[in-house]
């Protein structure tokens, strides 16, 4: 039996308040990344010397959301929503990397990979009801949606908006 391409919700928003709401997003989707944050210091060149860093600067917890970010396979579908709260899907298509430029540190946006995004919003009533719902309970957690079936829906209006449906 084949696994389902997993979907993923990415706020990119901080958990720094002092960087403004709608800022990760917007950075995300103008360079073709998707990201989280948690700064470290000094820039981590690999995912290990990344999540010990984490460890020992802000504890295991930042730890453990790197990893489960780092780890999300090449392929898997991934949900934002810019300032406004219009919604983006994209792909995952590249590595963990560390971000540690100006822009990125101010922004919050430090561990990123590559992702294609669609470049239009996607509708609000075309969204699967998972997704959201995901986005509904707030919060600033990157996370799988493990809701059943959430994945048709979301390849289907990659497909669509890709012209391959």
């Amino acid at each position: 039996m084949a696994t389902e391409t997993p979907v993923y919700r990415a706020p990119m928003r901080s958990r720094d308040d002092a960087v403004p709401r709608g800022v990760g997003a917007e950075r995300a989707l103008q360079l073709g990344i998707c990201g989280i944050g948690g700064r470290v210091s000094p820039p981590p060149t690999t995912l290990e010397s990344a999540l010990v860093r984490a460890d020992e600067q802000s504890g295991i917890r930042l730890a453990w959301r790197i990893e489960r970010f780092a780890k999300a396979p090449v392929g898997a579908y991934v949900w934002t929503r810019d300032v406004d709260g219009s919604s983006y899907l994209g792909r995952i298509t590249g590595p963990w990397t560390y971000d540690a430029t100006e822009a990125a540190l101010a922004a919050d946006l430090v561990h990123v990979r590559r992702c294609d995004w669609l470049l239009e919003p996607i509708e609000e009533s075309l969204l699967p009801g998972a997704v959201q719902a995901a986005f509904g309970r707030g919060g600033r957690n990157w996370q799988r949606i493990r809701a059943e079936g959430v994945t048709p829906p979301t390849a289907a209006i990659w497909r669509r908006h890709r012209g391959e449906a």
